[in-house]
């Protein structure tokens, strides 16, 4: 680290102290950039009073010179009111339990899928959340896999459900879909906070939140306790990393699209450092030590958002208590190559899986132009995540 770098990262660390966030995260950008270490708190908008600090900007306020091999930003796809299924979704999903659900919770809005739409909210002591809840048309036998989608900055559920298309992968497999929606009053982007050190603890905080609602749902819903997974875009992806983490109980497998490691950062001065690439992801005391939750990672190779250095972090953290075993594959499709790589220990059994997209940027991988942050090119990240989840389940990583 030069000497430029260090008294500049110090000087953000004391602007921050001093409530001074603004000022703080010009001076990053400026050094991430580049540039040098004064700050230039002229040009610095001014701060506004008791506001969550943003971590990401909006894709389509990056210049022209930057935007190469990034998708844009769309406006989100309008989803509608509420629909004329609520009858059908009643009588398809009766069971005494059901009863908890609250009036507010039956509102059904249409979807790629042919399922139901719900939405819903959650709290407890750390917060309150607002989600969207998928519900498969077709149902297995007995009970389902669910999946957890934690969107990124100035996302929402609808927005994200319909960028990856998650619904519709999971109506093949007959999966329930939730997506928790994190609040501007949280975070002014609406990111997930995962980059603040009381936002990565076990039984605190966002993880408690997003940890509750799934088991609620879990007490609600026919769902496998087994198959529960978790994937997030950019800061959703980070989160996810987290959960894997903090509830390696609950969840089966991780999916980290364009996101980073658990530990990559404990504020906001290193969260830009580690979103640049020069990060050093630390050990986390929340974690499972002796265990990891197998892990996939997509990410593009020309993320200008995220470094994709934060996916080899997220690999490396699901493979280190494991001896492995490596293979590597090239290969292209609709439109993009990749190069895919497995991991696996003794037994045979997939720890994690890594994908390099190239000329990608910080987009979710063979998404949908109908929603924001979705690059229609490349692998199609959701069904590759659902197939990757499917082979995984808590009874077969050993845990009950």
């Amino acid at each position: 680290m030069n000497e430029i770098f260090a008294r500049g990262m110090a000087t953000a660390t004391r602007l921050t102290q001093a409530g001074k966030l603004a000022e703080a995260t010009a001076l990053i950008k400026s050094i991430l950039q580049g540039g040098d270490a004064k700050p230039d708190v002229s040009a610095a908008p001014p701060r506004r009073a008791k506001q969550p600090p943003e971590i990401e900007g909006t894709a389509n306020e990056l210049p022209s010179s930057e935007a190469d091999g990034l998708v844009q930003l769309r406006p989100s796809a309008t989803l509608g009111a509420k629909g004329s299924r609520q009858f059908v979704f009643k009588r398809a999903f009766a069971k005494p339990m059901f009863n908890r659900l609250r009036a507010g919770d039956a509102e059904i809005v249409p979807t790629d899928a042919p399922g139901a739409f719900i939405g819903g909210s959650f709290g407890n002591s750390a917060g309150q959340r607002s989600y969207k809840l998928y519900l498969p048309k077709k149902r297995q036998e007995g009970s389902a896999p669910l999946i957890v989608m934690l969107h990124g900055c100035t996302q929402s559920p609808d927005d994200f459900a319909a960028g990856t298309r998650m619904n519709v992968c999971a109506e093949e497999h007959g999966c329930f879909v939730v997506y928790p929606e994190q609040t501007s009053s949280a975070n002014a982007s609406k990111c997930w906070n995962w980059f603040n050190s009381a936002e990565q603890q076990r039984g605190r905080g966002e993880p408690s939140i997003i940890a509750g609602l799934t088991q609620e749902l879990l007490k609600t819903y026919p769902i496998d306790p087994r198959r529960i997974y978790v994937a997030g875009l950019s800061a959703g992806g980070a989160a996810a990393a987290v959960l894997g983490e903090t509830y390696p109980d609950i969840y089966a497998a991780v999916g980290v699209h364009s996101g980073l490691a658990c530990g990559a950062a404990r504020d906001m001065p290193s969260a830009f450092i580690a979103m640049g690439g020069h990060g050093e992801t630390r050990s986390h005391e929340h974690s499972d030590a002796k265990t990891s939750v197998p892990t996939i990672v997509f990410h593009g190779n020309r993320d200008r958002t995220v470094h994709p250095r934060n996916g080899v972090d997220v690999i490396a953290r699901a493979n280190r208590s494991a001896k492995l075993q490596s293979l590597t594959e090239n290969g292209d499709m609709n439109g993009r190559s990749y190069t895919r790589s497995v991991h696996r220990d003794a037994a045979g059994k997939t720890v994690s899986e890594e994908w390099v997209i190239r000329d990608a940027g910080h987009a979710w991988s063979g998404g949908s132009s109908k929603g924001s942050f979705a690059d229609d090119s490349g692998p199609d990240a959701s069904r590759e995540m659902l197939r990757f989840f499917l082979e995984q389940s808590l009874a077969s990583s050993g845990k009950e």
